[in-house]
């Protein structure tokens, strides 16, 4: 009974900072979409948000995420966002359980997130971000400038499996997430000039969500300021 009191607070406290964050920038709170994310908690915390009222889970390794939304397949309105690396052998497997994958960060992806046998899937046609790499480090996934966001952006749009919906970016640790945002504001601007429905921003993490309303979050990916500390992953 502690824990789950203990959960409800902090849930709480992050719903309660959002609404005054987005009071403070003028925003209707009920525009952002809080994804809480459970990753290395056992599938009973995704059941203890759900009875929260939480919708929205991400998780970020393909193992796990298919063992969860398995054990919980019973959560019939329960979406799932993927929004970690993924392998592109990976790929399929994801489709069958994903509604939104945050991360695509290549062209490989895509032709990946593409194929397939079209009746494993568990939607017709998926929604899926470009992610941007806000970092130096190419090595990094993502899309490293905006050239390379649009060029990968039309290739999702291309294809008729998957439905392009935005950006989704990590704030740089050396740098003020303020102005990592701004620079995801101006490319999610360039790509809604071509793409007028991608104008989802997957930006803002537990210690930074308010500088992310401030700078136009549509999903917030939040874990540890609900979900308490993780566990050491298996």
């Amino acid at each position: 009974m502690q824990l789950a009191a203990t959960l409800r607070d902090r849930l709480a406290a992050v719903t309660d900072g959002i609404a005054d964050a987005a009071s403070s920038a003028g925003r209707d709170p009920s525009e952002i979409t809080l994804v809480v994310v459970t990753k290395f908690h056992p599938a009973q915390l995704v059941r203890d948000v759900f009875d929260l009222g939480i919708r929205n889970v991400g998780e970020n390794r393909h193992q796990e995420a298919e063992s969860k939304s398995l054990e919980c397949a019973d959560l019939v309105d329960l979406s799932w966002h993927f929004i970690g690396q993924l392998q592109s052998n990976k790929a399929r497997a994801v489709r069958r359980y994903a509604d939104v994958i945050h991360s695509v960060d290549r062209a490989s992806l895509v032709d990946a997130l593409a194929g397939g046998d079209p009746t494993e899937r568990k939607h017709e046609v998926l929604d899926v971000l470009v992610q941007m790499n806000l970092t130096a480090d190419g090595a990094r996934g993502g899309a490293s400038d905006l050239d390379d966001m649009l060029q990968l952006a039309h290739k999702i749009a291309a294809v008729d499996s998957l439905r392009l919906r935005g950006i989704m970016a990590v704030a740089p640790l050396d740098e003020a997430p303020a102005d990592a945002f701004a620079r995801v504001k101006t490319a999610s601007e360039m790509l809604t000039k071509d793409f007028s429905e991608a104008s989802w921003l997957s930006i803002g993490m537990s210690h930074d969500f308010v500088e992310a309303i401030e700078h136009g979050a549509t999903h917030l990916r939040i874990g540890t300021a609900i979900t308490g500390y993780r566990p050491t992953p298996g």
